[in-house]
C-alpha cells in the first residue's frame, strides 16, 4: 500500500490508548498514521514515543485524517461534535466506541451524508485480547469498513453486526467482562472462607476461565455437551450445579442483560 491511513483520535483514555497500540504493535503500522488529540496534553504525550503524532485540538485531528476514532465519553459527544463539526467532509468516516451513540446523532451534528461505523469494544482490549462488534452504516464504503475491523482484529477479535442491534450486543461482550468479575469474585471470596489465599485461588480459576472459553470455541461441543462433560453422576459439580439452578442462575443472567439493554436505550443519542 502505496499511500499512508491516516487515523485521528479524539480522545487517549484508556481505550483509546489501547486501540492506538494495537494498531502500532503489528504490521498496521508499515501503513498507518496515527494522530491523536486530548485535552490532558500529557496523555497524548505518553504516546509520541510509540509513534502517535500529537496534535493541537480536535479541529486539527480532522483536517489530518480519514479516519477520526470519537474516544470520548458519551456525554463530551455533543461538545466534541460542534467543535469538529466544520473540518467534516464527505471522505471523513466517524468511528464511534461509545455506547447509545447512533450514527443518525452524529450525522446531525455533523453531515446529513456523514460515513460513521459504530464500535462496542470491551476493556480485555488493553491486552490485545479484546472482542469487539462492529455495525457499518450507510454512506461508508466496504473498503472503509475493512480498514476498521482490521484495526480492531489488531486488538483481539471482531464480529459485524446490523446497526439495530448496537444496543443489544453491550450486555453480550461490553459489559460482560464486569459481570465476569463479579462471578470470579464469589468463587476467591469463597477460598478465602476456607482460608485458601487469594494468590492461589485467582490465578486457578483464571485459567479455569480460560481453559472453559477455550473449550467454548476450539473443542466443537456445546455448551450443553461441555456441561454434561464435568459432571459425573452423584458428584460434586452436579452438587454445585444443583444450587446454581435453584438460585435462577440463567435468569439472573438474562435480567441482567435487559437490563444493560434498557439503560443503553435511555442513553441513545
Amino acid at each position: 500500500m502505496n499511500q499512508k491511513i491516516t487515523v485521528g483520535f479524539i480522545g487517549a483514555g484508556n481505550m483509546g490508548t489501547a486501540i492506538m497500540k494495537g494498531i502500532l504493535n503489528c504490521e498496521l503500522a508499515q501503513h498507518t498514521e496515527v494522530y491523536a488529540f486530548d485535552p490532558d496534553t500529557q496523555k497524548v504525550q505518553a504516546l509520541v514515543s510509540s509513534g502517535v503524532n500529537a496534535c493541537s485540538s480536535g479541529l486539527e485531528i480532522m483536517q489530518k485524517c480519514k479516519f477520526v476514532f470519537l474516544a470520548v465519553k458519551p456525554q463530551m459527544f455533543s461538545q466534541v461534535l460542534d467543535q469538529i463539526k466544520d473540518g467534516t467532509t464527505e471522505e471523513t468516516v466517524f468511528v464511534s466506541i461509545a455506547a447509545g451513540i447512533t450514527a443518525e446523532y452524529i450525522r446531525t451534528k455533523t453531515l446529513a451524508n456523514a460515513k460513521v461505523i459504530l464500535v462496542m469494544p470491551n476493556t480485555p482490549l488493553l491486552l490485545g485480547a479484546g472482542a469487539s462488534a462492529l455495525a457499518k452504516s450507510e454512506f461508508t464504503t466496504e473498503e472503509e469498513f475493512s480498514v476498521v475491523q482490521n484495526i480492531f482484529n489488531a486488538c483481539g477479535i471482531s464480529a459485524q453486526l446490523p446497526e439495530t442491534k448496537m444496543k443489544e450486543i453491550i450486555a453480550i461482550n461490553g459489559s460482560s467482562p464486569a459481570f465476569i468479575y463479579l462471578f470470579a469474585k464469589a468463587f476467591v471470596d469463597y477460598a478465602k472462607t476456607e482460608n485458601i489465599e487469594e494468590s492461589v485461588a485467582l490465578p486457578l480459576f483464571a485459567q479455569s476461565l480460560i481453559g472453559s472459553a477455550k473449550m467454548l470455541t476450539e473443542s466443537g461441543y456445546s455448551i450443553d455437551e461441555l456441561i454434561r462433560m464435568v459432571s459425573s453422576p452423584g458428584g460434586t459439580t452436579l452438587a454445585g450445579l444443583e444450587q446454581l439452578y435453584q438460585g435462577d442462575l440463567t435468569g439472573t443472567v438474562n435480567n441482567a442483560c435487559t437490563a444493560c439493554t434498557k439503560r443503553a436505550y435511555e442513553l441513545s443519542e
